[in-house]
């Protein structure tokens, strides 16, 4: 499954573009679409917005095989985008060491879905922030109702017999 425009889309409007080098509320160095930048990466001269969108496709492709390889149950659209959103904005250890992926890979949808609320805080405090991002998630899963016959199943090796 890959994100669709609507995950793309979140990711970007939550994020927004900087061209220049910023630190994240984590205070990591990050740049563009929320590109958390590597030990090798600099760019003093910044970046352009399609330099950007290349970058935010390779890290939203990170996020989406990690959603698939620790997902054991089957998803919608829609909440594999917010997983895939979730995942690209903590990192693939926060989703794997969650109570959100427990519950959900416990067959627990709503349950899974009241989690991604929980992840509002930085240093401690709620975050403005990450509190309109975990909502814009919620709301995202909650258009799974909406998809009913949607639901796919990875075929990756996490679900194979």
């Amino acid at each position: 499954m890959q994100l669709s425009a609507a995950g793309l889309d979140l990711i970007k409007r939550s994020e927004g573009f900087r061209s220049r080098t910023y630190l994240d509320v984590a205070g990591i160095p990050t740049i563009g679409y929320g590109h958390r930048l590597l030990a090798h990466e600099s760019f003093p001269d910044g970046i352009t917005e399609e330099q950007a969108a290349e970058m935010l496709a390779e890290d939203a492709r990170q996020a989406e095989q990690a959603v698939e390889r620790l997902v054991k149950v089957a998803l919608t659209q829609s909440q594999f985008d917010a997983l895939t959103d979730f995942c690209f904005n903590l990192g693939v250890g926060r989703l794997a060491s969650s109570t959100l992926l427990k519950t959900l890979n416990g067959g627990r949808y709503e349950a899974a879905r009241e989690q991604l609320l929980r992840w509002d805080l930085a240093g401690g405090e709620v975050n403005a922030g990450l509190k309109t991002r975990r909502d814009a998630e919620f709301q995202l899963w909650a258009a799974a109702a909406e998809q009913g016959a949607a639901v796919r199943t990875f075929s990756g090796p996490a679900n194979s017999a």
